[in-house]
């Protein structure tokens, strides 16, 4: 069976955005956050929500042809451009990325299956609403948090409206930023 990770960027209140921000400005660059998380992960397979999926569509097929991009930027727009993406949408009615799916039904049921095929690891960026669908359903395995050292005003909580969950901590990894990575393995019931 295959993993589904949740890569996200936190603050140290729990928040994965402040608002009604879609894109996280608050956050403290570190491509050796990126890096590490890339390490920890195998992944073939990206999930978003339409929101993450239309910020991610704006910036990374444009970074992976940009050659002026440093070349960490660029290998991960290009990886992101091999991936399967699947988005789950209400309102989208075309997705233009290449490798895209789209879908409009049942988020569960969807990466359930993903999940029981056949491939790397399975991604969420972001995503919180989808999260925390599926952290509900017990279809998360890892979570990756990278958590910045800030506090928001008006924090979207990562895990609101979460079913209590216990889980493992597999490692963890601070970084000269200030950020740290906290790597979870999710306790199934």
């Amino acid at each position: 069976m295959r993993k589904l990770v949740v890569f996200t960027r936190v603050s140290l209140n729990g928040a994965y955005a402040r608002g009604d921000e879609t894109v996280v400005n608050w956050s403290i660059p570190d491509p050796s956050v990126d890096r590490k998380a890339h390490e920890l992960m195998s992944p073939d397979t990206v999930v978003f929500g339409r929101l993450t999926y239309q910020v991610f569509e704006n910036v990374w097929p444009a970074v992976a042809a940009d050659p002026n991009m440093p070349a960490g930027m660029r290998k991960m727009g290009e990886e992101l451009n091999e991936m399967t993406k699947v988005v789950f949408s209400r309102t989208l009615t075309d997705v233009e990325w290449v490798n895209t799916e789209l879908y409009h039904g049942d988020v569960e049921a969807t990466v359930g299956k993903l999940k029981e095929g056949t491939g790397g690891d399975i991604v969420i960026f972001g995503s919180g609403e989808i999260v925390r669908q599926l952290a509900n359903a017990d279809l998360v395995d890892e979570y990756l948090l990278a958590v910045t050292p800030v506090v928001l005003d008006d924090p979207k909580l990562m895990f609101e409206g979460v079913k209590e969950q216990k889980m493992k901590l597999i490692g963890t990894h601070s970084f000269d930023s200030g950020n740290v990575l906290l790597h979870y393995a999710a306790r199934q019931a």
